[in-house]
């Protein structure tokens, strides 16, 4: 790595000896202000030529460190700050002190690496030598180290800025391959900016860079103002590509019946005996038999189970089981839900288009419907990519899916909860282990982490995590989130709205980021009470109240003379 240029660097402090670990140094520095816990320094070290080499100059090789710790090693005595109405430094000066500044850190550096363009970090096993300079790391060095691709080169994602650095100073851009193969978690406390972050992310992967094809399951309705990308002029590309924005509202939603598994219809049905449910199992069994590539119904499956419970009395005689009746009450149920159809539904071909997101509002359905419908798209679009890929459908199929996509859940603690069964959880799990093979992308976003499975959450290669407080989603993310260091978790509590730590497969290495401004409207801010609550008082609403409920004007008595009415 080239040296920059003498005069432009600002030296932070100098090398006082090794840390605690065998990765670590400390240095001593009067000014604690340029080196807050998360910047990135250096130190350099020089190889002499070898004797293959024509230069006789020695290598240099910049070190790059972040700094994790910061102590107060001397200053002023204690004495001096016990009285506010006196000036510690005039005192000081009274008596003779004359050292300027008094105080003097120890701040602890993690070593990263010698930054290689295509190995990464490469740790040199050597810690800098006492009195060696500390440099803090200019923004064009990290502008190359920190991120794998440019913010404007063809799958990046150009996600916000470096946190402790001026606001685009040193943009950070995401490698959206490795994102959207390898997974990734946005993971941060209620109103700390996840679906924001998320809404960002989706703008990324819809700009004429990436052109992507994406799905959000969307439980709140919070991402319908995504339909301001179309003809948004940020995202038109040179060719006349423009991004599309499909909207299906829970009125729209239908899954297909015959798609549903044993275990998906157990969840939407009430609870049930064991006899019901080996009853019901035959009957599933059966139907799927009789309709091998065909498409069955409830009815059918209603048929099937009075045809299975049947029972043989003392005599010998079969008969219908006492079971049918209350299994065919229960099924009805499920036949009466308006998501569930014998021949509708939403194949993956309608779903997914490259350069267009497509945004599946769940925020009026039931949680276990919700569940069963996330579960079966899942599972579709997962056998339409192994399929496609393995050559076994053709073009005109609507199980032909012949390009990546990737799936964006909201609320994912919903649909793989850490302590409960789920058949959603089942499938999550083998699309995060297999999907990477066959171009099926997944993005879990939760305000939970805690509830959150930890075998999902720890196969999502790259992390995103904002505010959080909650001691029990703190200590999920040590195990479960193994790319970020344990310094930068610390300062998760501490976060703003907007900043996040962003780590794994992703980046070169964990950063503190604050987050870019949408280009579009953010669907999902919190509803402001106090002027709501004003506003019932406006005049005019009183007004518009008391005619609502005003009982309609008596009807006024006819004028009569003697019995006979003038009118």
């Amino acid at each position: 790595m080239n040296s920059s240029h003498p005069s432009s660097r600002h030296i932070v402090g100098i090398v006082k000896g090794p840390g605690d670990s065998g990765s670590e140094y400390v240095f001593i520095t009067a000014d604690a202000q340029p080196v807050r816990i998360g910047e990135f320094v250096y130190y350099e070290l020089s190889h002499s030529p070898s004797v293959a080499s024509n230069s006789h100059a020695a290598a240099v090789h910049q070190v790059l460190g972040k700094i994790t710790g910061c102590r107060l090693i001397e200053h002023l005595p204690d004495r001096m700050f016990a009285d506010h109405e006196l000036n510690p430094g005039a005192v000081a000066a009274l008596i003779g002190f004359t050292c300027e500044p008094a105080e003097l850190y120890e701040i602890t550096v993690e070593v990263m690496g010698e930054f290689h363009e295509v190995f990464g970090f490469n740790n040199l096993r050597r810690l800098p030598l006492p009195g060696a300079k500390v440099y803090l790391a200019e923004d064009e060095l990290l502008r190359r180290v920190l991120n794998k691709k440019k913010p404007e080169e063809v799958g990046a994602a150009h996600i916000g800025s470096l946190l402790l650095r001026q606001e685009g100073a040193v943009p950070i851009a995401l490698d959206v391959k490795e994102l959207v193969s390898t997974h990734v978690a946005i993971l941060a406390g209620t109103g700390s900016g996840k679906s924001y972050t998320a809404g960002v992310l989706v703008e990324e992967l819809l700009l004429p860079k990436n052109r992507a094809a994406v799905l959000i399951l969307d439980p709140h309705g919070e991402y319908h103002t995504l339909a301001q990308l179309r003809g948004h002029p940020a995202f038109q590309g040179a060719d006349g590509y423009q991004p599309q924005v499909k909207i299906i509202t829970p009125q729209e939603v239908k899954i297909r019946v015959s798609s549903l598994e044993f275990h998906d219809i157990l969840t939407l049905l009430p609870p049930m005996s064991d006899r019901q449910q080996a009853i019901l199992k035959k009957a599933h069994d059966a139907v799927r038999r009789l309709y091998p590539n065909g498409h069955w119904s409830t009815r059918d499956l209603i048929t099937e189970v009075y045809a299975v419970d049947r029972v043989k009395d003392e005599e010998g005689n079969v008969k219908q089981g006492s079971s049918a009746d209350a299994l065919a009450w229960k099924l009805e149920k499920m036949q009466r839900s308006d998501y569930f159809h014998a021949y509708k539904h939403l194949p993956p071909c309608e779903l997914f288009a490259p350069g267009q997101v497509t945004i599946l509002q769940m925020n009026e359905i039931p949680l276990e419907e919700q569940q069963v419908i996330a579960t079966a798209i899942l599972r579709q679009t997962n056998h339409a990519r192994m399929n496609t890929q393995k050559d076994r459908v053709f073009e005109g199929d609507e199980q032909y899916l012949p390009y990546p996509v990737f799936i964006l859940i909201e609320e994912a603690h919903r649909f793989a909860p850490a302590h409960e069964p789920s058949q959603c959880k089942q499938v999550l799990r083998t699309i995060l282990s297999e999907g990477r093979k066959f171009g099926l992308g997944v993005g879990l976003i939760t305000q939970r982490p805690g509830k959150l499975d930890s075998d999902v959450l720890s196969q999502c290669m790259s992390q995103f995590m904002l505010r959080i407080v909650n001691p029990v989603d703190q200590e999920s993310l040590k195990h479960g989130v193994e790319a970020a260091g344990r310094d930068l978790l610390k300062e998760l509590p501490a976060l703003s709205k907007g900043q996040v730590i962003i780590a794994g497969a992703c980046v070169n290495t964990p950063v503190l980021c604050r987050v870019r401004q949408r280009l579009t409207t953010h669907g999902g801010e919190t509803l402001d009470a106090p002027a709501l609550w004003q506003t019932y008082f406006d005049k005019n609403q009183q007004l518009e109240r008391v005619l609502a409920s005003a009982a309609p004007a008596p009807r006024p008595k006819p004028r009569t003379i003697g019995r006979r009415s003038l009118e």
